[in-house]
């Protein structure tokens, strides 16, 4: 199961790192061979691609050309894509079977649009008072064309069980 993760550049609140390790954790005992995909190793997906590792998930780091000289744990997959920050975030959204918005700002929001442009669920986690908690305002279906859906979540065990059940309804691996 491929998950897309779309989070903050930047540091954010402590809480947030907690339900992300948590949320991490319940991913690895419930999720069929997850594997997460990311659009850089700094800000809150630094913290995500460490703590993975530490619970032995592979990551796969889809790179924007302007931040491609990283060194993330042994084992991280990088694709330098020499396309900048937005466009490596097609190949990222397109190559997961779901989209986990962890929190963040414009570059987060447009991921998670992306996502469900293409079909993808989305699973948000919200409440930690970054500007990714606005998705909500929007609803479900972003528009009347139900193209896919996003969720939003405050509880990360909750979260992690719609998202595990969801890989197995994409027949994960299969990318489209």
């Amino acid at each position: 199961m491929q998950i897309g993760i779309a989070a903050h550049s930047e540091e954010v609140p402590a809480d947030l790192y907690d339900d992300v390790y948590e949320l991490l954790r319940i991913i690895k005992s419930r999720c069929e061979s997850p594997v997460l995909i990311l659009g850089g190793y700094w800000g809150l997906m630094k913290h995500v691609v460490d703590r993975a590792s530490e619970l032995s998930i592979p990551s796969v780091l889809v790179l924007p050309v302007e931040h491609e000289n990283v060194n993330p744990p042994s084992g991280t997959v990088l694709i330098r894509t020499g396309m900048e920050y937005r466009a490596r975030s097609v190949p990222l959204v397109r190559s997961s079977d779901v989209l986990l918005v962890l929190g963040g700002s414009a570059g987060t929001m447009i991921e998670a649009l992306i996502g469900y442009a293409m079909g993808k669920e989305v699973f948000v986690l919200k409440g930690h008072g970054l500007p990714s908690d606005k998705l909500e305002s929007l609803g479900e279906y972003v528009d009347n064309r139900r193209n896919g859906i996003i969720r939003f979540y405050e509880d990360v065990r909750a979260l992690a069980d719609d998202l595990c059940r969801a890989g197995k309804r994409t027949g994960f691996g299969e990318h489209g």
